[in-house]
């Protein structure tokens, strides 16, 4: 578990009650030792910042280049995007420096800002029992995918499962190989693992 910034807690929480034994990285040698590693959310600007600060962003990206299984959500996705697309409105905030990990382009507070947080459910490839209820703050959406990324979930028509209108069909979860990346903060639904355990069953295949 990347314990940076950001929703750390709530992932660690998540992970042991799907049967990982979860720890969290600060330091290269702490990366060293684990099989993958979650990316949360909070700003992925002041993560890239922070992964230079701790020494982590160089042996993190030889190991998601080694094949490391990840899993990002909101900013995490961000991070793991191959290209970032900006819609800041503050020019003097520094750009994310994303790792490449899934071939895709991902748009940064798509959504909107904290105001225009929203919820929804969704249908997750992979994920059985029903709908993943989904939760967006200051999310991103994924704008292309290459050929080798298979969609996940994306979000449903506007006003479905959500009180908050959103636009229709915009991707937001997705998987190459073994990293996985989510818009939304499946670490927030108390209770509901499914994702996270999709996430550890992924670390275990590999």
């Amino acid at each position: 578990m990347l314990a940076l910034q950001g929703g750390v807690a709530e992932h660690l929480t998540a992970l042991e009650r799907s049967g990982a034994e979860a720890r969290p990285v600060r330091r290269p040698e702490e990366l060293a030792q684990v099989h993958g590693l979650v990316l949360p959310g909070g700003e992925s600007t002041a993560m890239t910042r922070l992964l230079d600060g701790f020494e982590l962003f160089e042996p993190l990206r030889e190991r998601l280049a080694a094949g490391m299984p990840a899993f990002g959500s909101c900013a995490g996705m961000v991070l793991l995007a191959g290209t970032v697309l900006d819609d800041r409105v503050e020019q003097d905030t520094p750009p994310v420096r994303p790792f490449g990990a899934i071939d895709m382009a991902v748009r940064r507070n798509a959504f909107g800002r904290q105001v225009d947080s929203f919820e929804a459910d969704l249908d997750f490839a992979g994920v059985t029992d029903g709908p993943v209820h989904a939760v967006f703050i200051r999310a991103p959406w994924v704008d292309k995918v290459g050929a080798d990324v298979r969609v996940l979930a994306s979000v449903a028509p506007s006003g479905h499962g959500s009180e908050v209108t959103a636009p229709a069909g915009r991707i937001v979860a997705v998987q190459q190989g073994p990293v996985l990346a989510t818009a939304f903060h499946p670490e927030l639904v108390s209770g509901d693992e499914r994702v996270h355990r999709y996430f550890v069953q992924t670390v275990r295949a590999s």
